[in-house]
């Protein structure tokens, strides 16, 4: 009991602090930060091509770095899930993200783990993704969402594991 109760305290803390809050995840050219940045519609930064509220949930959503550097942001808790769920409400606005950036040189890209509106918003975590999901399907439990998603599923039947037809795993 006692080591839960120091554990949350921590993460508390940690939230508050100036320290990171994010776990790390070992992964090449990972670095576990905290950044303020632009919430920004990727497709509008590089074409130009523009839509209101970022899209409204249907587009990719990433930092714009005080740099200029421009990074996509993917998820961490939520596997194979998207970001746009917990930055839409950000959309054009500076936020402070905490999480994993990866500095691979071929394309660098951001996993938020935890968000708040820059420069003192409340923290939260980033799994807005799955709430929506689980609630879109009646409560089910977000782990493994995608073996219980009926698309999912419909896809796999379709074309397979491979997504062609006719190609299977081998037993």
């Amino acid at each position: 009991m006692t080591r839960t109760l120091l554990a949350a305290l921590a993460a508390t803390l940690m939230l508050h602090g100036s320290a990171t809050a994010a776990d790390s995840w070992g992964i090449e050219f990972e670095e576990v930060v905290r950044e303020k940045a632009k919430v920004v519609d990727l497709l509008c930064e590089v074409t130009g091509e523009c839509a209101g509220n970022c899209g409204d949930g249907s587009r990719q959503l990433g930092l714009l770095f005080d740099d200029g550097r421009l990074v996509p942001v993917v998820k961490n808790f939520d596997i194979f899930a998207g970001a746009t769920a917990d930055l839409l409400q950000f959309c054009g606005k500076r936020v402070e993200a905490d999480g994993l950036m990866i500095n691979d040189p071929q394309m660098p890209i951001f996993a938020l783990q935890f968000k708040r509106l820059a420069p003192d918003g409340p923290w939260s975590r980033a799994n807005q993704w799955g709430k929506n999901w689980s609630q879109a399907n009646g409560g089910q439990a977000v782990n493994q969402w995608f073996r219980n998603d009926d698309t999912v599923n419909e896809l796999l039947e379709a074309d397979g594991v491979f997504g062609i037809r006719g190609l299977e795993p081998e037993e």
